[in-house]
Order: structure tokens, then sequence, then C-alpha cells
């Protein structure tokens, strides 16, 4: 494979031009509509713009992988074929199979520390009690990877945060849904094609609609 020098997300000389972006969440249809598999939703969200269908990997994956557009970088979009806490596995075989650096690998993931379609960008730190994030950084060996945070919001009432994530989303956030997943995918957008800084600039200032 040709590769050639290019910028990273932070202006750095980094070498070849793929991305590796992971969409988190739970195999199987009862999974599928879910709020911990919104990742999953924007990644679906993502392919259809870069006309990606996704197929077996060896990874125990599903990839897709296309261009943001002509002579751009190379997209390789990801879904594990596990569950949520064993994503480590699939995105370190990923990133080694595609020669991606951490740094280019960008995990969209549901986040319950923000209110209902809100959008957040973020490299590195915690795993704030996300598993998905948690095997991931233990996988790469650093939590150095991007992230694309999508708010889903704190349970109501006592509800388990547990019991929250698995069930679907309710009818007004539905209404808004499709909007969110549009913006999760422009944000990964953004943080390949801008940078990190210059994606955060443009989402963080957004309030929860």
């Amino acid at each position: 494979m040709f590769w050639r020098r290019r910028k990273n997300c932070e202006g750095s000389d980094a070498v070849g031009d793929a991305w590796l972006i992971v969409g988190l969440g739970n195999p199987g249809p009862q999974y599928e509509t879910t709020r911990h598999n919104v990742g999953q939703m924007a990644l679906d969200t993502l392919a259809e713009r870069i006309g990606g269908r996704f197929a077996a990997h060896r990874t125990n994956s599903r990839v897709a992988e296309g261009f943001l557009r002509p002579g751009g970088p190379k997209l390789v979009l990801a879904k594990s074929n596990g569950y949520m806490n064993t994503s480590g596995g699939p995105v370190s075989a990923l990133a080694k199979y595609f020669s991606v650096p951490a740094e280019r690998v960008v995990v969209l993931h549901d986040e319950l520390d923000l209110p209902f379609d809100t959008i957040k960008l973020k490299q590195g730190g915690g795993h704030g009690g996300h598993n998905g994030l948690r095997d991931i950084a233990k996988a790469l060996g650093t939590p150095e990877f991007l992230r694309v945070r999508i708010g889903i919001g704190r349970p109501p009432g006592q509800q388990d945060p547990a019991d929250f994530v698995l069930r679907p989303f309710g009818k007004v956030e539905r209404d808004t849904l499709d909007v969110l997943l549009e913006d999760a995918a422009d944000a990964a957008e953004a943080v390949v094609s801008e940078g990190l800084t210059a994606a955060q600039q443009r989402f963080h200032g957004r309030a929860a609609r």
C-alpha cells in the first residue's frame, strides 16, 4: 500500500492517511435501537454518506471502507461483532491491520454525562465507567484515541443507568434522533477534515435542542 505524509489531527507529521472510525454497541436486533448503540447508529449515517457497505472482516468485526471526498483520507468504519465490554480486541486488531495509530482512531459512543442531543469531542482521558472505552484503552495500550461523545442524558428518577442504556429511545427523543445522528457523523467528519480543535469549536458551543 502506498502511504503519503500528512498532518494528523493536532498538526504534527504522520505517515499514511487512513482513519479508523468505530461505532460502539451490542450485537443483535434486540439492541439495535437502544441508547447504548447510538454510536453504531451514527456510524451507519456516516457509512451512507461515503457509500460504504459493511462486510465481515477477519478481526471479528464488520467493516466499510470509503473516502469523504476524492483524494481525501481513507475511512475505515467498523463495528465489533462482540459485546460492548469486549470492544478492545477488535479495535486493536483493526488498528494493526490497517496501520492506524491511536491518534487516528475515532470512537463514537453514548455518553450518560451529557444531555440528550449534545455532542462533545475529546482525545484521551478516562473512561467514565464506560466499559467499551475502558476495554479499548486497555487493548490499544493508551487512552489517547479520539472520542465523539453522543449525549443520551441520565435516566429519570431512580432508574438504574445499566437498564436505561439498554432501552430504546423514548418517543420525544426519537423525534430528534435523526438530527443527533447527523450531528455525530458531522463531528466525526470534522475531526478528520479540520482537526480536533476546530471540530471542538464548532460543536462545543451548541446547546442541546
